[in-house]
């Protein structure tokens, strides 16, 4: 009998370098639910360059209007999704005190009472796999693996994630591929 799957989730997945041209393309993403059905996860690292003020006009707090909106993948662009932190969440569904959540009543809740210790990243869009999907691009090596930490999801700033991530992998290799530009024609 084969070895039980090996789900990801609550790790970081990273382009491997082989995903070149591809919306995927230097990112990082959580992985925030993975099982036989398939799996879910955020870009952390890919702004829209817009604040969610900008972009959604539902009644939330002046903190969470300016906050930057990111885009969480290809699927349903329209669609919102956020990570939340805090002290202690008993119910944190993604890491130890990070949850996920999608309700913008839930979103207006937090907003009114956001302190250092409480952050919240909203995300348009999601990645998702279907059952098997991830799995295959794992084995083709696509995606390299990390643990994920609060630091890296909400204090790392997003355009270093990429490369940071890499070079504390170690090695040659990542270290190589951190310094890989987006367009390999300005090589």
């Amino acid at each position: 009998m084969g070895a039980p799957p090996k789900y990801l989730k609550g790790k970081l997945l990273l382009d491997s370098g082989d995903l070149g041209g591809s919306f995927f393309q230097h990112t990082v993403i959580l992985v925030c639910e993975h099982n036989a059905e398939g799996a879910f996860g955020l870009v952390l690292n890919r702004s829209l360059g817009k604040t969610v003020g900008e972009m959604i006009t539902a009644n939330l707090s002046d903190a969470l209007k300016e906050s930057p909106l990111f885009l969480g993948g290809p699927v349903q662009p329209a669609s919102l999704s956020f990570l939340h932190t805090d002290n202690f969440i008993p119910d944190a569904g993604v890491l130890p005190n990070l949850a996920l959540g999608h309700s913008l009543d839930e979103l207006a809740d937090l907003g009114e009472s956001l302190s250092a210790a409480k952050k919240v990243r909203l995300f348009a869009g999601y990645s998702g796999w279907s059952p098997g999907q991830l799995e295959n691009e794992m084995k083709r090596k696509a995606w390299l693996t990390f643990p994920a930490s609060l630091e890296l999801v909400f204090e790392t700033p997003p355009d270093q994630l990429w490369q940071k991530i890499l070079k504390s992998k170690g090695g040659w290799k990542n270290k190589l591929l951190s310094q890989m530009p987006d367009d390999l024609s300005l090589n």
